[in-house]
């Protein structure tokens, strides 16, 4: 306990924390956004694809944060929209289509990375180091998570009924296809603010975990964005007091007490929970 103490009066330690509560709440905010719409799998196939937009950008523009996070970003928007692209123009559907263009995209992208002598930096984007997070990374997490907050927040209303209703929705004047492109980009912008903290291996537990396990225990749509939110941060906080004391990588610890979370509420949930489910029957 008295290394953690010394650990934790040093500034990397107190902005790890920090990173911690700001990612987790921000991922857990949006993972909302992917439950409802049921895109948990195709979110993990896009969050893989962050590699290779890495790898490219590396390549021609030299390692610095800006290509990193500008390449990841195209390369996510690259393969979601030509997924669907694929999808439209020939007889594969879009699962298949992802499936296809991730796992090219990303071996290409390890070959690259490994060529070009990124080995370390390579198991940073692949599994995280919210430790090694400097300010400016932790000020492009804060802008993003703010204004994703905020633009949700904002259009909570419309947003719901287009997640629930989307024909209703467009039939009440709401711009559907608008509305569609934007939660997008926000998904993927999330998804790149968390590379360096969890990486783009682990980033779709975060995006998934916190509003699956919400769902668990609530039907009202609003609390499973706050809600996850919180759980997210609770969740990534618990981890931070872990992880240094038992020696564990804090990235992974953090999606390992997110299914704790999970497993809790789907055993103990007051309306859903299988254990009160069967005590209530016997």
């Amino acid at each position: 306990m008295s290394d953690f103490t010394e650990f934790f009066h040093q500034p990397i330690a107190r902005r790890a924390l920090l990173a911690c509560v700001m990612i987790g709440f921000g991922n857990g905010y949006v993972s909302a956004l992917v439950v409802l719409r049921r895109s948990s799998l195709k979110m993990g196939t896009i969050s893989h694809s962050l590699l290779p937009g890495i790898a490219v950008a590396v390549l021609f523009f030299g390692l610095t944060q800006w290509s990193v996070l500008g390449g990841a970003a195209i390369a996510a928007l690259l393969v979601g929209l030509g997924s669907l692209f694929l999808s439209r123009t020939s007889r594969l559907d879009q699962e298949t289509a992802l499936g296809v263009l991730y796992t090219a995209s990303f071996a290409a992208g390890m070959l690259i990375l490994r060529t070009l002598g990124l080995q370390q930096k390579l198991d940073e984007w692949l599994f995280g180091s919210i430790v090694g997070m400097n300010d400016s990374d932790m000020w492009i997490a804060y802008g993003i998570t703010f204004g994703t907050v905020l633009f949700l927040t904002t259009l909570m209303r419309p947003l719901l009924i287009f997640l629930f209703e989307p024909n209703v929705a467009q039939s009440l004047g709401v711009p559907v296809r608008l509305l569609n492109y934007g939660v997008f980009a926000v998904v993927i912008l999330v998804l790149v603010s968390s590379l360096q903290a969890v990486g783009c291996i682990l980033s779709v537990g975060l995006l998934t975990i916190p509003a699956a396990t919400m769902r668990l225990l609530t039907n009202d749509a609003r609390w499973m964005f706050w809600g996850g939110g919180l759980i997210g941060a609770l969740g990534a906080t618990v981890a931070f007091f872990l992880a240094y004391p038992l020696d564990w990588d804090i990235s992974s610890t953090i999606i390992v007490v997110l299914g704790l979370f999970a497993l809790l509420a789907y055993l103990f949930s007051p309306s859903q929970g299988l254990l009160l489910r069967w005590v209530r029957e016997r």
